[in-house]
C-alpha cells in the first residue's frame, strides 16, 4: 500500500510502499499522529483500514472511487500523492463510511442485486415475443 503524507505547506513529508497491514501503517504514522487525517479510496480493502482508525481515535475520508477516478484520471499504483493533494485541496470526493456492524448486511444485499440483474439478463430473451419479418406474416396471412 502506498502511503503519502503532506505537511500544511504541501510539501511530501513521508512516501513510501508499505506491506498492506496496521502495525507497518502505524509505525509510519507514528510521528505524523497528532494533525493526520487519513483518506482512502473506496475499494474492495477499505474496510481494515476504517477499523484501523477508528480504533486509533484517526479520522478517516472515503473517497468515492468514480469521483476520484474522474478527477485524477485513472489508477496508477503511486496516486497515494494525488488522493493526499485531493485532501488537503478539499477536493476529496467523499462517499459514506459504513459502520462496521452493517458491512455485512450492505454487502449482501450488494451481492444480492447483482445475482438479480444477471437472473434478469438471462430471462429476458424467454419472454420477448419474436419479431417475425414482414415477408413471413404476409405469407402467413397475417
Amino acid at each position: 500500500m502506498y502511503l503519502c503524507i503532506l505537511n500544511q505547506a504541501g510539501e511530501i513529508v513521508f512516501h513510501k510502499n508499505l506491506r498492506a497491514g496496521p502495525e507497518p501503517l502505524l509505525k509510519a504514522l507514528a510521528p505524523y499522529r497528532q494533525d493526520v487525517v487519513a483518506g482512502v479510496e473506496c475499494i474492495f480493502s477499505w474496510y481494515w483500514l476504517a477499523d484501523v482508525c477508528a480504533e486509533e481515535g484517526i479520522p478517516l475520508v472515503l473517497g468515492h472511487a468514480l469521483y476520484m477516478k474522474a478527477i485524477h484520471g485513472g489508477k496508477a499504483k503511486n496516486d497515494a500523492h494525488k488522493i493526499a493533494a485531493l485532501l488537503r485541496g478539499g477536493m476529496f470526493p467523499e462517499a459514506y463510511v459504513y459502520p462496521q456492524e452493517m458491512r455485512a448486511t450492505r454487502d449482501l444485499l450488494r451481492r444480492r442485486m447483482h445475482l438479480m440483474r444477471k437472473r434478469a439478463e438471462l430471462l429476458a430473451p424467454e419472454h420477448q415475443q419474436p419479431v417475425q419479418p414482414t415477408r413471413v406474416r404476409q405469407k402467413a396471412g397475417l
